[in-house]
């Protein structure tokens, strides 16, 4: 299409631009935009770019703290744990390009969320994922499990950078739309650290990476809108990934840095050149000049238009000191990557394009960034859902309530996702998720600190009562951060939900941020980076309200990290926390009863704050041997975990009033299940006591079975059954899994 062409009102609404954001356009421009600026305005007033529909309710989170060098705003969030030595991370969705192309999507979306961290100075150390996929039974579920993970581990294990964490969910209401949320964690010096405002009139800006071709092209805009029965035509507009030019370009940008040459760095991520260019030039309050003759492309006649919202991956925009650009050159030429000076900055305050001679594009910068589209939606409150007598629900076996719960979708083994992932490269993995610890736990290198990192949403929470699950979701991540051994510093987040212009929806997302931030203040937990994946339904039906947390925590000492793995014969059982017996939106009630769309569990942040400062000072002294938290089926299959990582028998012993289900399988929030030596029991109640924490004695680690009450089952039967659900599900045919 010519950049000369008439632009109609049908153009425009292809470009996902309604009527009154085009005329707002206009005016600003002072006349009427040629295609090619269309197209930059498109995707950087795309819902993916600008957070048009979230951005005054984002303002709602705490971002500043002692420990926060740097919150949202720039690529990613900032850290600091000590010792010169700073934490940069950040987690980001790819859930459309996942869902038309699953292996690209999101084997790009790790790239893409890499590239956000080590553009800031960071080398990456750990990478996790939080992935919702729609029913087991759906036609189009194992597909998509298996290009999905098969993308994941295909990226990272090629960079070479280990995945030691996330998780994997099942639910029908992503049954069209599933989530790939992609988290990074780099380490690097806390005076070192690089921001992308282009700073400064006249200096060159360098284009490092690979070749810009036409694949991604309008990936944020796609990204920007609901899904219908086209959706597998849009397979185009999903990115391409080359983990072995990521690679390099890391080791590049890694060694450029050390020279001192830089005065700003971006990635080249949704919207690509635009996106890059045009917010470097925007918080540095410059212009920016750019000859795309120079572009290095990897197709022949691209035109303006194409090369300016392709997203290409592994692609970097960095601005030079002057004097520096033989050097630099130099180096990205000796990692074999395609490096040029494509243009400058300049003291117009303008965005101007040349293209074989001619200005393709020139308008002021401002009404693409700062004067972007800001909606304050009209929303609804969810309504109150009902609550559930848990005393209403018929008596079951215990046993057989915990063999089903532990074989079902949400709880199984999910080591047939983790084995494909390389966990363990770079040498400094103490513990993955998967592998009996509440949160991942990464060795900080020639020190004796270690990070804690946890991935956390309970979505039916959220859907059941926004507020109630935005909080859950918070503290759930402190907690898996307290039962590692951690100190919970801060988290990033990724707030996915469905089409904003429904009032039901903007009310879900206004909610769980409110009820996120409650839990962020509480526990001086502050929010320093994140995105926003909204429209994320099909021919108007949404996915379950998905705010995912990833929470970062700093171990001091390596020694008192900690585990749910080392729980020995003849320990005891103790409860940290108190227990109502709480069933409403549990996995308990979905499993095993059919019920769903309860109010889901109270969230007191008073006694999770109490609660968990106990358990780290309780680690403090020695007085643990392994620390779970409890979430999805309560007391008994937090055991149940403990006993098969452990690889010994647990004994829990029944309620004196509340009925088994509530008891073993209740939710209520707040809670740590602890083995210890026996005797370190009268020191820790003692502890206790002080610190007015309720602690109860609720069972002892012996013998090879589990036993809840007079139920039993041998714990390699258990194990075998929550080991066998995943590989059988993977080895149905697709006829199968339709039926």
């Amino acid at each position: 299409m010519s950049n000369d062409v008439e632009i109609t009102a049908q153009i425009v609404a292809e470009h996902g631009l309604n009527q009154q954001e085009y005329d707002t356009f206009c005016q600003q421009l002072g006349r009427t935009p040629n295609l090619t600026e269309l197209g930059i305005c498109s995707v950087m007033w795309s819902e993916h770019c600008s957070y048009k529909s979230s951005r005054i309710h984002l303002a709602k989170f705490p971002t500043t703290g002692k420990k926060v060098i740097c919150g949202p705003g720039e690529n990613a969030g900032v850290i600091d744990i000590g010792d010169g030595d700073a934490v940069i991370f950040k987690m980001e969705s790819h859930n459309h390009p996942s869902f038309i192309e699953p292996y690209q999507g999101a084997a790009t979306g790790v790239g893409g969320i890499m590239r956000d961290v080590f553009t800031m100075g960071a080398r990456p150390i750990a990478l996790l994922n939080a992935l919702r996929f729609g029913e087991p039974e759906h036609h189009k579920t194992r597909s998509l499990v298996a290009g999905v993970v098969a993308g994941i581990g295909g990226y990272g294990n090629c960079v070479g950078v280990p995945t030691v964490g996330g998780e994997v969910n099942f639910d029908a209401g992503y049954n069209g739309n599933i989530l790939v949320n992609a988290m990074c964690v780099g380490l690097a010096k806390a005076d070192s650290i690089f921001y992308s405002a282009a700073k400064g009139v006249g200096n060159s800006i360098l284009y490092v990476g690979a070749r810009t071709g036409r694949d991604g092209i309008h990936g944020a805009t796609m990204a920007s809108a609901e899904f219908d029965d086209d959706a597998e035509e849009k397979r185009p507009t999903v990115q391409v990934g080359d983990p072995f030019t990521e690679k390099r370009l890391i080791e590049a940008c890694l060694e450029l840095m050390a020279t001192g040459n830089i005065i700003a760095i971006q990635d080249m991520g949704a919207a690509g050149l635009t996106s890059s260019s045009i917010e470097m030039a925007d918080k540095g309050g410059v212009g920016i000049e750019l000859d795309l003759d120079r572009v290095p492309q990897r197709e022949t006649g691209m035109s303006a238009y194409e090369m300016m919202l392709s997203e290409s991956q592994e692609r970097m925009l960095i601005v030079l000191k002057p004097g520096t650009e033989d050097s630099s050159r130099r180096i990205f030429t000796k990692w074999e990557l395609d490096v040029d000076v494509i243009g400058k900055t300049t003291d117009t305050g303008n965005l101007t394009l040349q293209h074989h001679g001619e200005t393709v594009c020139d308008m002021p910068i401002a009404p693409l960034s700062d004067l972007a589209p800001k909606y304050d939606r009209p929303w609804v409150k969810t309504a109150k859902a009902p609550h559930l007598d848990a005393g209403s629900l018929p008596q079951r076996d215990a046993i057989d309530v915990l063999c089903r719960l532990m074989s079902a979708p949400d709880m199984a083994s999910k080591r047939w996702v983790w084995e494909q992932y390389d966990r363990h490269v770079m040498g400094d993995t103490l513990m993955a998720s998967a592998s009996g610890s509440d949160a991942a736990i990464v060795r900080v290198r020639q020190t004796d600190k270690a990070l804690a990192i946890s991935s956390d949403c309970t979505p039916r929470y959220v859907k059941a009562d926004p507020y109630r699950g935005g909080k859950q979701a918070v503290a759930e991540s402190w907690r898996n951060l307290i039962a590692s051994g951690a100190k919970p510093i801060a988290i990033t987040d990724c707030l996915n939900f469905g089409n904003p212009e429904r009032p039901e929806i903007m009310g879900q997302l206004v909610q769980a941020i409110e009820g996120m931030s409650k839990a962020c203040k509480k526990l001086s937990y502050p929010v320093v980076s994140g995105n926003v994946s909204l429209y994320n339904e099909t021919k108007g039906s949404a996915i379950p309200p998905t705010p995912t947390v990833g929470g970062v925590g700093i171990i001091k000492d390596i020694s008192t990290a900690m585990g749910f793995a080392s729980a020995k014969e003849g320990d005891m059982l103790i409860l940290v926390g108190d227990t109502k017996g709480w069933l409403g939106s549990s996995i308990y009630a979905r499993e095993i009863e059919n019920l769903s769309g309860h109010k889901p569990p109270p969230v007191s942040l008073s006694s999770e704050l109490q609660n968990g400062k106990f358990v780290r000072k309780a680690n403090k002294k020695s007085l643990l041997r392994a620390v779970h938290d409890l979430s999805d089926g309560g007391l008994a299959c937090a055991a149940a975990d403990m006993a098969i990582a452990s690889n010994v028998g647990v004994v829990l012993e029944p309620h004196s009033v509340l009925s088994d289900h509530a008891w073993y399988f209740g939710e209520d929030q707040a809670r740590y299940l602890l083995s210890i030596d026996a005797a370190n029991y009268d020191k820790l109640q003692k502890l206790a006591i002080k610190k007015g924490v309720s602690v109860s004695y609720v069972g002892e680690v012996r013998g090879g079975d589990i036993r809840l009450g007079s139920s039993r089952i041998n714990l390699s039967d258990l194990q075998n059954k929550w080991e066998q659900w995943f590989p059988k599900f993977m080895e149905k045919t697709d006829a199968n899994a339709s039926k």
